[in-house]
């Protein structure tokens, strides 16, 4: 094989393969399958510890529930539940409780006067999260994380 490039050329070739080399193992999963699942349990996550405050949500609904996760506990009427809803919203780099973005496009359905906060800790990183039903977007957001939210709705007796 002829070389085309000088031997500084060569060199300078030679040197960046090098500096990447030991980085392909990292790119070695797609983008797409990497923010597929949550990431892993840390040992600074079994600490996870969430408080949930309910209002007009209605009979059975209304209250103060505590959940934790990894292992899964608290006063909570699903622990195992909201801890599955919440492990199934987790994203790396993404925050599950995020409000909906300004400027979104949502439907002017109204899901009721029930609201929700969410403070504590959830994957080692302190959390905050309001939540209502007043519009599409809103409605969808907290159906997300239902069970750890009460299900609403005219089947919310059902499971």
């Amino acid at each position: 094989m002829v070389s085309v490039l000088p031997g500084a050329g060569r060199r300078l070739l030679l040197a960046s393969l090098c500096a990447v080399a030991p980085l392909v193992p990292l790119t070695a999963v797609p983008a797409a399958a990497a923010g597929a699942l949550p990431p892993p349990v840390r040992p600074e996550d079994r600490g996870d510890h969430l408080t949930v405050v309910v209002r007009h949500a209605g009979a059975g609904r209304d209250g103060t529930y505590e959940v934790s996760c990894h292992p899964s506990g608290g006063r909570h009427p699903d622990a195992a539940g909201a801890c599955r809803a919440l492990e199934a919203n987790t994203r790396w780099g993404r925050d599950p409780f995020a409000p909906t973005a300004p400027g979104t496009t949502c439907t002017m359905l109204y899901g009721g006067p029930a609201t929700a906060r969410v403070t504590g800790t959830w994957a080692g990183r302190p959390v905050d999260a309001s939540y209502d039903r007043g519009n599409g977007c809103e409605i969808g957001r907290w159906d997300r994380m239902v069970p750890l939210l009460p299900k609403m709705g005219a089947s919310a007796g059902t499971s």
